[in-house]
């Protein structure tokens, strides 16, 4: 697997990462969603440097002038539900993108450190010999990124694949690295050393889903 961690690099991408993990920030949900949107353009945007284009000509006013524009047939998935403001920012830059979206999460066993990943709500357009961007903004054990992986197997075998996450634990990175084929990419904004032993992430920012859209019921 290829991985392209952005924070080898210092950028402008820096602060929205401090103000995703700021306790006092994050605490406004708004400007949280907007974060991880901002992160999305951002990883949109160095992935596109990477796919495929052709070379056509555009009628101006003036003339004519030739351009190099996209040519992927892209479907864009996202775990629900965390996974939303990050799917709006990878779709501000790939606005032609098919949509698809599945539910993904931890049921915890007997024991309260173990869980099992269940999928339960998928919704996804035909993959074949497409470019799929699968999306979850929190890549902590990579047991969730795997798990919707095989999900989507049904619907088709795509050309590339593209994973994209805001934060992720080394150990997740190594677990995608074992479970995924080497043409796999995965665009991450930042890396941390390493998961809590209830499986979050270490120094991380919390549960991105209830930061962005409130606390859930437990079931």
């Amino acid at each position: 697997m290829k991985i392209f961690n952005l924070a080898k690099e210092n950028s402008i991408l820096n602060s929205f990462i401090s103000e995703l993990r700021d306790v006092k920030i994050q605490k406004d949900s708004m400007r949280f969603r907007r974060n991880i949107e901002r992160i999305g353009e951002i990883l949109g945007y160095e992935m596109s440097k990477s796919l495929q284009y052709n070379t056509t000509t555009i009628e101006t006013p003036l003339g004519n002038c030739k351009m190099s524009l996209l040519n992927n047939d892209i479907v864009l998935c996202s775990i629900l539900r965390a996974g939303v403001p990050l799917h709006n920012g990878l779709l501000n830059y790939f606005d032609d993108a098919e949509n698809a979206f599945i539910s993904a999460y931890r049921h915890h066993k007997e024991k309260p450190d173990s869980f099992e990943i269940i999928v339960e709500y998928l919704a996804c357009p035909s993959l074949e010999n497409k470019t799929l961007i699968l999306a979850d903004p929190m890549l902590a054990t990579g047991q969730s990124m795997l798990a919707t992986f095989e999900a989507l197997k049904p619907f088709g075998k795509p050309k590339n694949v593209h994973l994209v996450s805001v934060i992720g634990a080394q150990e997740g990175v190594d677990f995608l690295n074992d479970n995924f084929s080497e043409d796999t990419n995965l665009w991450i904004a930042t890396i941390d050393p390493e998961l809590s032993d209830k499986g979050y992430i270490v120094p991380g920012l919390g549960d991105a889903g209830d930061l962005a859209f409130g606390q859930k019921l437990q079931h």
